[in-house]
């Protein structure tokens, strides 16, 4: 009977691997730099992910994964076809300040990456190949739903003598490496509208601007009239338009929903200006629609769900545009970028709605220098839900999780009657260069009188000085926007903010001068007379930090429950604390590798299939190695040689059986 199962499972697995080495049909893709592009899908099992390297080069190739960007520490593989043979290495490197030869990538004890397909035509190589989300391997790094640091490599040049001995791979030059930032797990698949939907389409693109001097930093914000509809429609996808030069210098694009002021009005008429200028009067646009970082295709709204483009409630949308002009001397600049909208009259089930949480961008969101560890909490209160949340709740099916600069962990908590719920979503490795929005696992159920925290932790060990809450990037901020239906149209901003008491409190102050300006300190005696400002300067940060923390954690602060018209929720302004805890979170521990930590299995209707895409092939490539279908509706794959096809299959479903059969041996 025992071996019956085994062979169940056995055949089970075989076919999965089959399955995706014969036909591979990809969920998403990246291109990582002109040349070198990734694409992947989750499966063939529920806590497996394969890839597709196709780069154009005919040497050795490296891809996987890193703690912060750096290739020192990191988990990845090396591939290349000589003469027909595919060599494939699971590698790292040490994370040590040794010489060079150190850092070279060292061939795994256990190979952990599992190869399915590899060939070279007469431009590009093609790596297909699989693992495990977490291997329990401590030389691999644990593919989880935090952002993962992809790293890459490639080289002209193939290894000498097979690659493994010291010395052996060429040295790449630095414009055939590099990083990206990526959510790997947590992403929306990329559904084109369906057929039976009427999709318009909407191009939000970037006029011709001057770029900024090399290295340094644009923000455009232009503003957009919504197209000419005589009623609601639904926002049902988004993806990044390319400007005329490509998408080099490009960091993000995020557009928000805007007020229906005379501000708004007049800039819509207008090329668009610099988003932070000093004196410029703020702009009621404060509702993230859509949100799009290097990397990302883009997000498409699942079927129940569209945002409603209504003409009679939001005629203005501002588009915001991170641009860095690139050192290296290429051609980049803002002119024609931006996103593609689509939209359609056929309306969906639920209206989606935005709702902000965290903590609102003022001065008193105070970050102290020199720690390594400092923690932040925005509440949306259970008064807030309670009063604008229906009775049956809200569905949170996406997330965008934002801080500035020094920003390093980021959660959404969740309480209900004191008792906190599984976190709503969270990453343990922020980018602040890379926040879209992500799709959750399942739609998470919020309920009327629920309590919600952003928790955001940041590292300013590199800061000499207070960093304060604010709008632009050297200032902070701890904010989750997250997606969900049905809209209500009570709340759109659930915020908070340390009170007056709980600042002073925590620099050790207790009472200012009534009416003084500069804000000078009253007592105790030793502070007297001092400013507000110099306390903030001259706190003995390394000795006090503790207390502070303490006491911000801790203590009071005020809801700022505010409408889409920015005004409070009667009522709910009065102080409160962090709420009561009786049974606090705790993330559970079902096996030695926490496998269900990183399950990919979602709640969604029908499950999350893989989707297609149309460029599943070579970009310019000579296929002269492959056959291909002259059907333009053909499925196209992309196939080993006849001869290499068998050998590398035989190959990877030795390495897939061999182990089992050895477990079930050894029981």
């Amino acid at each position: 009977m025992e071996w019956l199962n085994l062979m169940k499972l056995v055949l089970i697995n075989v076919f999965c691997v089959v399955r995706f080495a014969s036909s591979a049909r990809w969920s998403h893709s990246a291109m990582l730099n002109p040349d070198y592009k990734l694409l992947w899908s989750l499966g063939p099992g529920p806590q497996d992910i394969t890839f597709e390297l196709q780069v154009r080069t005919l040497g050795y190739v490296g891809f996987g994964f890193s703690k912060d960007g750096r290739m020192a520490g990191s988990d990845l593989i090396i591939g290349w076809v000589d003469q027909g043979q595919v060599h494939f290495q699971d590698r790292h490197v040490k994370d040590s300040p040794g010489s060079s030869i150190d850092r070279e990538p060292e061939v795994d004890p256990s190979q952990d990456y599992r190869l399915l397909l590899g060939y070279e035509n007469n431009t590009h190589t093609v790596l297909r190949f699989w693992r495990r989300l977490d291997t329990c391997d401590n030389h691999d790094i644990p593919i989880t739903n935090d952002t993962m640091r992809v790293v890459w490599a490639y080289d002209k040049y193939e290894p000498v003598g097979g690659g493994v001995g010291p010395k052996s791979l060429p040295q790449h030059d630095t414009a055939s490496r590099g990083s990206q930032s990526l959510y790997l797990v947590q992403r929306a698949d990329q559904n084109a509208p369906s057929p039976e939907e009427t999709a318009r389409v909407w191009e939000l693109r970037n006029p011709s601007v001057e770029p900024p001097a090399l290295g340094e930093t644009l923000y455009w914000c232009k503003v957009f009239r919504i197209p000419s509809l005589n009623r609601k429609h639904h926002l049902i996808r988004y993806e990044p338009l390319q400007g005329l030069t490509g998408s080099k210098g490009l960091q993000h694009v995020v557009l928000y929903e805007c007020q229906d002021t005379p501000q708004v009005a007049k800039l819509a008429d207008g090329p668009g200006r610099l988003c932070y200028e000093p004196n410029a009067p703020s702009l009621s646009c404060k509702t993230v629609v859509a949100s799009w970082a290097r990397g990302s295709e883009g997000f498409s709204f699942p079927p129940e769900a569209g945002y409603p483009l209504d003409p009679s409630s939001s005629r203005f949308y501002l588009m915001e545009t991170h641009f860095i002009t690139p050192t290296d001397g290429s051609n980049a600049a803002l002119d024609g970028s931006g996103l593609r909208l689509y939209y359609t009259p056929e309306l969906r089930r639920h209206d989606a709605g935005v709702l902000s949480i965290g903590m609102d961008p003022n001065w008193r969101h105070i970050i102290p220098p020199g720690q390594n560890r400092v923690v932040s909490s925005g509440h949306c209160v259970s008064q807030c839900t309670r009063q604008a949340f229906p009775h049956s709740g809200i569905n949170m099916f996406a997330v965008v999780m934002k801080t500035h600069r020094i920003g390093k962990q980021v959660a959404l908590k969740h309480i209900r009657n004191g008792v906190e719920q599984p976190p709503i979503a969270s990453d343990d490795n922020v980018d602040a260069d890379y926040q879209e929005y992500r799709k959750l696992g399942a739609p998470a159920k919020i309920l009327p009188g629920d309590h919600l925290i952003a928790e955001c932790t940041y590292n300013s060990s590199g800061r000499s000085a207070i960093t304060l809450g604010g709008l632009t990037s050297r200032e902070e901020t701890c904010l989750v926007m997250g997606l969900y239906y049905p809209k209500q149209k009570t709340l759109a901003a659930c915020h908070s903010l340390p009170s007056l008491p709980t600042v002073l409190h925590s620099l050790g102050i207790q009472e200012l001068s009534p009416g003084s300006n500069p804000v000078r300190i009253a007592a105790p005696p030793e502070l007297a007379g001092m400013t507000l400002e110099s306390r903030l300067v001259s706190y003995d940060w390394d000795n006090q930090f503790q207390a502070f923390q303490d006491a911000t954690v801790r203590g009071s602060f005020i809801p700022l429950c505010r409408t889409a018209q920015s005004t409070l929720l009667p009522g709910t302004d009065k102080d409160a604390r962090y709420p009561y805890i009786s049974k606090p979170y705790q993330r559970p521990q079902n096996d030695n590798c926490n496998y269900r930590r990183y399950s990919t299995e979602g709640g969604w209707p029908g499950g999350t299939p893989l989707v297609e895409l149309d460029d599943n092939h070579i970009g310019g490539a000579a296929r002269s190695k492959l056959p291909r279908s002259n059907s333009p509706s053909a499925e196209e794959s992309l196939s080993l040689s006849r001869f290499n096809s068998a050998n590398t299959n035989i190959f990877s479903l030795a390495l897939l059986v061999i182990p089992t059969l050895l477990i079930w041996f050894n029981r």
